[in-house]
């Protein structure tokens, strides 16, 4: 009886394995797309097809406008799942990054150090010659290249035009993290590490390889990058792998890596220029005060993010394969911010009614 039961089981087996009864593997992950650098054809998705909650996009899309936004877009696994256009603004209009493009001009300095131009623990003073600040020489020779990508070169922070009587000393550099537009000065060290000037050297290595558009501009503080918005969805696909495009890797990972973790260890939320969620603690620019949580608590805790005034974004969530891009005037004119805002978190709340 046995060994009838036991054969019975093996035809049963058999059976639910043969060609006609075959049983359904799971469907393989969606590859990864990168838009053509030569034409405007971006691959789409259905709302349906990304079983988004199609009820919620409205809110969505009411809330934008609402906060002053001009365009907005999400990728996932680089293909346009939305995109949406604002108060006058379209596909072909450019449009200021402000400090989201700081990430550009980090990108672009771990390029340099990849092809041996420069490293990022040198002296700053190596490219820029001594006295380049007005701090005494003991403290300018403090500061490295790595301290100007991390917001922590010891400079007065309340000065906003970087000219040298404004580069004074307050601290040691690594000691202090504080935003400040002492940041435009990593141009001046590529163009004297690469014999060539910044824009040309970011043209070259970024721009040209994924397909941008856009322009620098020598703006009244810094310099900042304009842009449509698709351009800035290219390099959010630059971030979300890490550095990768199509089949040629731009930044070296390894650099990128460091990029979006912890820099310092005063501002857990800040890598090289990017923001990072998740962590335990933040500060914010303009304050010296840490304030306890995730930077933005309704985004994934995966999330890091590029951050410009007037509330430009670049949303990178590796865990949904997503980038996300808001381009547009600041949400709250009364009340302007540099970087993270109370804008953030409620834009995710939006969001994860759609995607979730």
């Amino acid at each position: 009886m046995k060994s009838i039961t036991l054969f019975s089981l093996l035809l049963l087996l058999i059976s639910s394995c043969s060609k006609d009864d075959t049983v359904v593997q799971p469907t393989p992950s969606e590859s990864m797309y990168f838009p053509s650098n030569t034409n405007s054809i971006w691959e789409t998705k259905s709302i349906s097809s990304l079983n988004w909650n199609q009820s919620a996009i409205q809110p969505l899309k009411d809330y934008l406008i609402q906060k002053n936004t001009k365009s907005f877009v999400i990728l996932v696994n680089g293909r346009i799942g939305m995109e949406e256009y604002f108060n006058g603004h379209t596909s072909s209009l450019e449009w200021e990054w402000n400090s989201a493009g700081k990430t550009l001009v980090g990108t672009t300095i771990g390029i340099a150090q990849q092809e041996n131009l420069l490293s990022i623990n040198n002296k700053a003073s190596d490219y820029l010659g001594t006295e380049w600040t007005s701090m005494p020489l003991e403290k300018e020779n403090l500061i490295t290249v790595k301290h100007l990508l991390t917001m922590t070169s010891g400079n007065d922070d309340t000065k906003q035009y970087v000219i040298k009587p404004n580069l004074t000393y307050v601290a040691d550099a690594g000691t202090r993290w504080a935003y400040s537009n002492i940041f435009q000065k990593l141009t001046d060290v590529l163009a004297s590490a690469s014999n060539k000037p910044f824009e040309i050297y970011f043209n070259e290595k970024i721009k040209t390889k994924i397909g941008m558009d856009g322009f620098w501009n020598n703006g009244l503080i810094f310099k900042i990058y304009h842009s449509n918005t698709r351009s800035m969805a290219r390099f959010g696909l630059l971030a979300l792998n890490k550095g990768k495009w199509n089949n040629e890797q731009v930044i070296n990972e390894s650099f990128f890596n460091e990029s979006i973790a912890t820099s310092q260890n005063i501002n857990p939320s800040y890598g090289y220029f990017w923001w990072l969620n998740g962590k335990p603690s933040y500060m914010i620019p303009g304050q010296q005060t840490v304030y306890q949580g995730n930077l933005v608590p309704n985004a994934p805790v995966d999330m890091y993010a590029a951050m410009g005034a007037n509330d430009q974004r670049i949303y990178v969530v590796p865990s949904k394969k997503m980038v996300v891009i808001r381009m547009g005037d600041a949400s709250d004119p009364a009340n302007p911010n540099f970087a993270v805002s109370g804008f953030d978190n409620e834009l995710w709340e939006k969001i994860n009614a759609v995607i979730n």
